[in-house]
């Protein structure tokens, strides 16, 4: 009916640019935003000769913002959700990603049970296309990350299919400034009772697994001092464990040895969480007793798996449990994974987009397990926990620095006597020095 199809992008793209319409709109916003935060006053109306203006931004602001005030529930949701300062700059974006060829990428709908909820996005499939005037135009190109292992992602779709060559290609990877015997990553494949831990989709929700995980973690408890994250695949996930372990008692095995923290969905709750965490484990460290420290239960992808350092106390064992594997029925993530399968040839007999679901996994993996260690005199133990973690290709995904001072056991004691000696010698240490 708009006849969208029949507009050309290119005029609107290049119209875009001369205005510069999206940055003064920008300025525009910005040079009032005090009175878009102001409630509007009928009884100054004729007081304030800017008024109308400030009342006629607020309702601007109100509905680029998606404020549809419903329930309450929805209220506190929509507060959670930042307000975009220029929605022009994300509308001149979308057009221009339109101009792209169709092959290249996917507009994807998401539709929510509010607008601001509901989102319409440019799906990008061939990042090379463009990457690929920035390598024609420049001498050298330096792409630079603290965690991007596993780096072969960015080597075939990003950099060999914008034209560079196998020779200019160098890699360097730095190692970590701490000595090699201050890490010590385990992978857990059987838990106390012998039971394997395998956490797939189709089997994690058994009860001997939740079990056999609880007993771990009460285990690990006993031996490891001060602070304990454990990383879980989902929020949803991590809510049914809290729950089968509440109801069988195992949390109160878990809260005799530490105080049990949960990762709030809130991120203004984030904030608070942490402290009342450090202070705990403050003051078990200060105060000898029963409680030696606190167990933080995390989220993979969440507000505390980037940007947070857990070290020292904070941080002296992290467990994932699991591997998070990215939701398959994404569509965006299923769109991605059939160009790659279009598009790319098979890497170790796997199709490209089952090798993308691996490195999504493993650089969600490194992301959260690299929250400990944050500096020289730092030490900590990380156990991962499921049988696949074994596979040597897996392995091979996880940063050098940890890659090569993990070890394998294929049960449940001789790990548990290692990460106790660990700690013990780790003490002694602190001690003499």
């Amino acid at each position: 009916r708009a006849q969208f199809d029949n507009i050309n992008l290119f005029k609107v793209q290049r119209y875009y640019a001369k205005s510069m319409l999206s940055q003064k709109l920008l300025g525009f916003v910005e040079k009032y935003q005090d009175l878009v935060s102001k409630p509007f006053n009928a009884q100054n109306q004729k007081e304030s000769k800017t008024s109308a203006l400030g009342n006629f931004l607020q309702n601007l602001n109100d509905n680029a913002s998606g404020l549809v005030k419903l329930h309450e529930q929805e209220e506190a949701m929509d507060k959670e959700q930042p307000v975009m300062a220029s929605p022009m700059m994300h509308i001149e974006g979308f057009i221009f990603a339109l101009t792209s060829v169709n092959k290249d990428g996917r507009v994807v709908i998401q539709r929510q049970g509010t607008v601001s909820q509901s989102s319409l996005k440019f799906l990008l499939l061939n990042p090379a296309v463009h990457f690929a005037e920035v390598v024609k135009e420049c001498r050298a190109v330096v792409i630079a990350g603290g965690t991007m292992q596993p780096v072969a992602d960015f080597k075939d779709q990003l950099l060999f299919n914008s034209g560079v060559s196998a020779d200019r290609l160098a890699e360097f990877s730095c190692g970590h400034v701490i000595p090699p015997e201050n890490i010590l990553p385990i992978i857990l494949g059987n838990g106390p009772s012998g039971q394997q831990l395998e956490f797939t989709f189709q089997k994690r929700d058994k009860t001997p697994l939740l079990d056999e995980c609880g007993r771990v973690l009460v285990n690990l408890c006993k031996v490891v001092p001060g602070g304990i994250v454990c990383f879980f695949p989902s929020y949803e996930y991590e809510n049914l464990v809290y729950k089968h372990w509440e109801k069988t008692g195992l949390l109160v095995q878990l809260e005799a040895k530490k105080k049990i923290f949960q990762e709030p969905r809130k991120a203004s709750l984030v904030e608070q969480v942490l402290s009342e965490y450090s202070r705990c484990i403050q003051h078990s460290s200060e105060t000898p007793g029963p409680i030696t420290g606190a167990l933080l239960f995390s989220v993979v992808g969440g507000k505390m798996s980037e940007g947070i350092n857990f070290s020292d106390d904070l941080g002296r064992c992290v467990v994932m449990i699991g591997m998070p594997f990215p939701n398959v029925n994404s569509p965006e993530l299923q769109e991605r994974m059939a160009y790659l399968d279009k598009n790319m040839a098979k890497a170790d007999g796997k199709s490209p987009g089952k090798v993308l679901l691996e490195n999504l996994c493993m650089k969600a993996v490194n992301q959260s397990i690299g929250r400990a260690i944050r500096h020289r005199e730092d030490y900590a133990n990380i156990v991962l926990l499921d049988h696949r973690y074994t596979q040597s290709r897996i392995i091979g995904k996880l940063p050098s620095w940890i890659r090569g001072r993990t070890r394998t056991e294929a049960s449940f004691g001789p790990a548990l006597a290692a990460i106790g000696k660990f700690f013990k010698d780790r003490k002694s240490l602190g001690n003499a020095t």
